[in-house]
């Protein structure tokens, strides 16, 4: 079963990062939208209703959550280099997961923001010096997450759920 909760492994935080390291960090941010977009191309609605694993979300969920998980993390990182150490709040993953805009709403509407958001993001990232990476957040169950720790955390993230999906159509034959 953990193969296919962790199909890449487990994140593990290698840190410091070099600039290069944010910077592939940085990249792997910037094509998670693409790829996302990709592994869910011509799905059908009883294919994006398929749990990745049993017990798992199903595909139309994972392709919800992860502009969900990014705007919280976009918005903290705003926060951290705006702010001295700011306190984030927060969020029940799972229940956003089984709200009605998840089921409701098309995949391709949470793809659209995904890509969008990821737009900003990076740039908001690729405009940071030294003293950005500096920076940290305080998180009430992490405690305090450095910037570069949660750069790393994200980019992996990405990876991670992508490759539930595509992990899915290899088992599934659908790819």
């Amino acid at each position: 079963m953990s193969d296919l909760a962790y199909p890449i492994g487990k994140f593990v935080w290698a840190g410091p990062l070099s600039a290069a390291d944010r910077a592939r960090r940085i990249d792997e941010i910037a094509a998670a939208p693409r790829a996302l977009r990709d592994a869910v191309a011509g799905l059908t609605d009883a294919q994006l209703a398929t749990p990745y694993r049993p017990g798992g979300w199903t595909v139309r969920q994972v392709v919800h959550h992860l502009p969900d998980s990014h705007m919280n993390a976009y918005v903290r990182f705003k926060l951290a280099v705006t702010e001295d150490a700011p306190t984030v709040k927060p969020y029940d993953e799972a229940a956003w997961a089984e709200l009605a805009d998840v089921s409701s709403v098309p995949v391709a509407t949470s793809l659209d923001l995904l890509a969008a958001l990821h737009e900003r993001w990076v740039a908001l990232l690729r405009s940071f010096g030294e003293a950005d990476w500096a920076r940290a957040f305080r998180h009430p169950e992490l405690g305090v997450v450095p910037l570069e720790r949660n750069l790393a955390l994200y980019a992996w993230h990405g990876r991670h759920h992508v490759a539930h999906v595509t992990a899915l159509l290899e088992r599934a034959g659908w790819g």
